[in-house]
């Protein structure tokens, strides 16, 4: 039973996570082999004061 954590910065709609949860799920059991229904996807929101990239 695959767990999937996404984390991403605030701001998406739930519509936007089922839309990418989905797709994740597809994936991950087309090259797993496990059963779509056994895979969770889940996601946690950052706020954005608390993300920091440094770009080089």
């Amino acid at each position: 039973m695959p767990f999937i954590h996404v984390e991403l910065l605030e701001g998406r709609s739930p519509q936007a996570k089922e839309a990418m949860a989905k797709e994740i799920i597809e994936v991950v059991s087309k090259h797993s082999g496990a059963p779509a229904e056994r895979i969770h996807v889940v996601f946690q929101d950052m706020k954005k004061e608390n993300y920091f990239h440094n770009p080089k």
